[in-house]
């Protein structure tokens, strides 16, 4: 059952940080709203029934509820006391993520609407309560059935099945209030510029005062290193510039991560400090070469691992702070220097810990395989709100230097016509927001399958063939320029052609290995257990396989990078380099060994 300790405490936005905040997570009332008629039965008026850890979702063990049926509605309230040493500041509650619609009342009073269960939202409280007075918070989110919903891995059915994981209804990150003067700093946009030595600030306003001005100091371990100021009282978003001396200069990157601490502030007319807050930033680029992706003007091969982001007790709630930090560490022991993302908005203390362990990451939005006139039952279907909450996602993780491409769909079957469809459009509009919102990384259109942008930056494929001698058969037209694309049985064709853009194969291997179903003698097979192909019989055939498949990849010199299907096994996909629960499961040494063997290390180095 839920307790009064604070689970989650660590600063939810290591990126912007204030020094007064306050932690909202654990104990909250709850109640379920099977039929979602929870408004008209007087939920928001009373106490709930039940009482829920926030901020695991309800479905999890962690949350004290653990109910995994279908939620169509769920509610949380909780009373609590502004700190009075807030006095004069207005109150902002920030919801890390809340999964999927949610509305936010405040002593009654609506104060927050949202769509999307992958992304952060806002509700400023205004003259709603003050300093010292109890203000009481109630959240109704829906999860429906019907209607587009892009969800990620979650299942469609009552149980796990497939590829696809425990549902997750409500909120799942953290919950938290913080103080802002009138005229505060929103978060900022840092662009690193290598080839100028310079960083690139965008500074978004709540608004403008005459005579105020908003500066901001980048220093290193020795001090300040740049410093610039610009009139807040013309632009929404006032631009800085802060270059880096030859003699201070020091690039981001997987040998070393170094990071730039960052002071952002507004001054008054007085020159007095009226907001602040502390960032940090990293002097990294990235381009594309042929068919090279170059991180700082020089070839990395991009060894990834797929990470689902999903916990045996938390679901898609990492259980600490640790946790997130334990699944990086692993992946880099096992040899990966990068991950893929996949199908879900990872919370950005992940990002945190991936931009100072120099861990590349492709961050992805969560719609696996979402196409219009889909399968009966499934609501993961394309349309406008999909460009809205990905345009979130990309807003809120822009200045982490970990990231270094972006992936706003996944998977997309629906083979291309004559006539453009839906699906055509949203992808379209998801790729040029893209493009938009952020000029320095290359963008997927669609990992796998329909590469329905003609000019998309990167090209890639999924292929899950087992048989190292077919895989490499596979993947042989590259050097002539013809890869391996994904297509219908029949050969009708998800993609625009290849345009000699870099390619990768961006899911492979998945190689299904269950130590207990192998020492099982009773000839009884695992039916909850599965991965891709035939089950190899013992733990050397699965390296003998992994080494093979991954050295395909990594002798190929047309080839950037490759993302191995994946870092952890979740519930019945046993195709993980480590178990569910993050316990040992193969030989690591092994593992690290295929993917740095000398060849591979030889490559990167020539390239440097």
């Amino acid at each position: 059952m839920p307790t009064n300790s604070v689970p989650r405490p660590e600063y939810p936005r290591p990126q912007f940080t204030r020094r007064d905040w306050l932690n909202l997570n654990g104990a909250w009332q709850f109640e379920t709203d099977r039929g979602d008629s929870g408004l008209e039965r007087g939920l928001l008026d009373r106490e709930l029934r039940d009482e829920i850890l926030v901020p695991f979702p309800p479905e999890s063990e962690l949350s004290g509820i653990g109910d995994t049926d279908f939620l169509e509605a769920v509610w949380y309230r909780k009373a609590l006391t502004l700190p009075a040493k807030w006095a004069g500041r207005r109150v902002l509650l920030h919801f890390g993520a809340v999964d999927y619609d949610t509305t936010v009342w405040a002593d009654g009073r609506e104060v927050a609407r949202h769509r999307g269960g992958f992304t952060p939202f806002t509700a400023d409280l205004g003259d709603i309560a003050g300093a010292g007075e109890e203000v009481v918070v109630t959240v109704r989110a829906r999860d429906p059935k019907s209607g587009p919903q892009a969800r990620g891995k979650q299942a469609i059915k009552y149980a796990n099945h497939d590829c696809n994981y425990t549902r997750v209804t409500g909120i799942w990150q953290t919950v938290w209030l913080e103080p802002v003067p009138e005229t505060h700093l929103r978060r900022p946009r840092i662009t690193p510029d290598l080839a100028g030595s310079a960083f690139h600030l965008e500074l978004p306003l709540s608004g403008n005062r005459p005579g105020h001005r908003v500066r901001a100091v980048l220093s290193d371990a020795a001090g300040e290193v740049a410093t610039a100021e610009a009139r807040a009282d013309l632009d929404l978003a006032p631009r800085l510039y802060l270059p880096v001396p030859q003699d201070r200069r020091r690039e981001w990157s997987t040998e070393d991560p170094y990071l730039y601490d960052l002071r952002l502030e507004i001054l008054d007319a007085a020159g007095e400090v009226v907001d602040s807050a502390e960032s940090y930033a990293g002097l990294r680029a990235v381009a594309l070469r042929g068919k090279a992706v170059l991180i700082n003007g020089r070839s990395v091969f991009q060894r990834l691992v797929l990470d689902q982001g999903w916990y045996p007790d938390g679901l898609m709630t990492a259980p600490t702070d640790e946790a997130l930090v334990r699944d990086i560490e692993l992946a880099m022991q096992a040899g990966f220097n990068g991950a893929r993302l996949h199908q879900k908005v990872f919370e950005e203390r992940f990002l945190y810990h991936a931009d100072r362990l120099g861990y590349l990451v492709w961050g992805e939005f969560g719609d696996w395989g979402c196409e219009v006139g889909g399968s009966s039952g499934d609501n993961q279907k394309p349309d406008t709100s999909y460009v809205s909450q990905w345009m979130e996602a990309v807003e809120r993780d822009y200045s982490h230097p970990s990231i270094i491409g972006w992936c706003p769909l996944n998977e997309t079957y629906q083979k291309l016509h004559d006539r453009i469809t839906q699906l055509d459009d949203v992808t379209r509009a998801m790729f040029l927001a893209t493009k938009a919102a952020d000029s320095s990384r290359p963008v997927v259109d669609a990992s796998g399958y329909a590469h329905r942008v003609a000019e998309t930056d990167i090209y890639d494929s999924h292929n899950y063939e087992q048989d190292p001698v077919a895989f490499k058969e596979l993947m042989s037209g590259l050097a002539k320029g013809e890869p391996f694309v994904n297509a219908y049985e029949n050969g009708a064709s998800y993609s625009q052609p290849y345009r000699g853009q870099p390619y990768f194969v961006s899911e492979f291997g998945g190689i299904w290995w269950d130590p207990e179903a192998a020492a099982d003698r009773s000839g009884e097979d695992r039916t909850e257990s599965w991965g891709y192909g035939e089950r190899v019989r013992n733990e050397d055939e699965f390296h003998e396989r992994f080494a093979n498949l991954t050295g395909v990849l990594l002798d190929d010199p047309d080839m950037f990078g490759y993302c191995y299907t994946q870092l952890t096994d979740v519930f019945q996909e046993q195709n993980g380099v480590y178990r569910f629960d993050r316990g040992e499961k193969l030989d690591i040494a092994r593992i690290r060994a295929a993917q740095l063997r000398p060849a591979a290390i030889e490559r990167e180095d020539s390239a440097r």
